[in-house]
């Protein structure tokens, strides 16, 4: 499936790209090959395949949660540069 130069000027406004004419003309090619590939792959017969969602196997794998005990405050703030009233002290992000 061959794109037209309006077409390709239409995606590019659809995907907010400003397109110089090389540039449509470098993507209408590659776009067109790309379409031309998934043409290919509707011809292929899949009556007999099942629909699959993942076919590597894989899975999640988590761990447990356990409940430990936090570190004291002290110890969490001693290498903080600055520190007031047991809290980090940053400086303002908003005025």
């Amino acid at each position: 499936m061959k794109l037209s130069h309006e077409k390709v000027k239409h995606i590019a406004i659809l995907a907010r790209l400003g397109l110089s004419e090389e540039e449509t003309e470098k993507f209408r090619g590659q776009l067109s090959d790309i379409l031309e590939n998934f043409a290919v792959l509707q011809e292929v017969d899949t009556t007999d395949i099942q629909p699959t969602s993942q076919v590597t196997g894989m899975r999640n794998v988590t761990s447990a949660d356990e409940i430990t005990p936090s570190l004291p405050q002290n110890k969490i703030l001693e290498n903080a540069p600055r520190t007031e009233n047991g809290f980090f002290k940053i400086k303002a992000v908003l005025e």
